[in-house]
């Protein structure tokens, strides 16, 4: 058996990045029905947004001309799948080693641009004028340059291009800096032993080696969109904004570094820090609307918020709304319905708030899309 090609068929869903075709090409793969889905041992596949519920693996086996065909039942990219078979005495492996090319539905959606190191991808609606614009802004596990996380490290830009597919969809992606994930989490944890832990007057990296939505690099995202302005494809009135956890954090500081170029913004369980916090309590006159779990990765950021929200409300501002989604709210979607869960597990599974938002609970995608910025 000489394997030439696994590839893997996925497509976005609630839950992340879902696997359910695997296509494999190569000499001395058997004909049906030598192989039965009961032949494929499947570790590591999970379907749920904890991945910890196994799914059934291998659903059917077929051939197509020179390929084998696995349909599965979707299963998470993100977690350590292992799928093996024997077949005539050698062993077949399908892991992310051994993988050779992700297929991504909808991938085709989005044009990759590289510009001078600011990295992005673009749905262009199918118009002849100006249409709005939604920018997107990732979570923390999408920095990098691969120009492939801004669309796959959670539910988000995908999911808008198919809800609104007359408007202008932008998912940059922010950069890693010189700082991984883990080390950027230590850095946080460092004096308080909590990463999660809201700090008001911890000053925030904004240099050119941060990891993040910084506001060098956000400055580069604004002037993007006031050139697309300036070229006439997208309505000035119409520019929103939303993002998720550091894409969430990424939305105030968007909107503070251009109060004047957004007609809205939805952030999404937004990280509190010495930042963000005096930012959201002296907000600019954006309507805005903030949601978050009851319970968001610790028991405070919600607070915080709520801290804010408060002294904006307390001026008169009501263009400011905010939703804390319930327990039976986020178990209507799968979040913090498994058996036996930690506390630890159960705040993290409820970051997931965005969720509910991409689904369009309450109308906030609805109320976002209707507002129009004055000329």
């Amino acid at each position: 058996m000489n394997i030439q090609k696994i590839s893997l068929h996925t497509y976005m869903d609630d839950y992340g990045q879902m696997a359910d075709e695997i296509r494999i090409s190569g000499s001395g793969l058997p004909e049906d029905p030598a192989l039965k889905p009961e032949d494929f041992k499947a570790e590591g596949c999970f379907g749920d947004v904890g991945a910890s519920i196994p799914t059934a693996g291998i659903t059917a086996v077929h051939r197509d001309g020179e390929e084998l065909i696995l349909k599965a039942e979707p299963f998470l990219y993100r977690a350590d799948f292992r799928i093996t078979a024997e077949i005539g005495g050698e062993e077949l492996v399908i892991d992310k080693a051994h993988v050779t090319e992700v297929k991504l539905h909808h991938e085709e959606m989005f044009r990759a641009v590289n510009e001078d190191g600011l990295v992005y991808r673009l749905y262009e609606p199918q118009a002849s004028g100006k249409r709005p614009l939604i920018l997107f802004l990732h979570g923390g596990g999408g920095c990098g340059t691969d120009n492939v996380l801004p669309l796959v490290d959670t539910l988000g830009a995908i999911k808008l291009a198919e809800r609104v597919p007359e408007m202008y969809v932008l998912a940059p992606q922010a950069p890693a800096g010189n700082v991984s994930m883990e080390e950027m989490m230590a850095r946080l944890a460092k004096g308080n032993g909590d990463h999660f832990k809201v700090i008001i007057r911890n000053d925030v990296e904004n240099g050119p080696e941060a990891r993040g939505w910084t506001r060098p690099y956000l400055a580069r995202v604004i002037d993007l969109i006031r050139k697309m302005v300036a070229e006439g494809k997208v309505d000035p009135e119409r520019i929103y904004v939303t993002g998720l956890s550091m894409g969430g954090c990424g939305t105030l500081k968007a909107v503070a570094t251009a109060p004047d170029l957004f007609a809205a913004c939805v952030p999404i369980c937004p990280s509190m820090n010495g930042e963000t916090y005096p930012i959201l309590e002296n907000f600019p006159e954006v309507p805005t609307w903030i949601a978050t779990s009851y319970i968001d990765h610790q028991v405070a950021r919600h607070a915080y918020i709520m801290r804010a929200v408060q002294k904006l409300w307390d001026k008169g501002r009501r263009d400011v709304r905010f939703t804390i989604f319930t327990p039976e709210e986020l178990a209507e979607y799968g979040i913090g319905t498994a058996e036996n869960l930690s506390a630890k597990d159960l705040y993290a599974q409820n970051h997931n708030s965005w969720i509910l938002v991409y689904h369009n609970e309450y109308g906030i995608l609805d109320w976002m899309f209707t507002q129009r910025k004055k000329s």
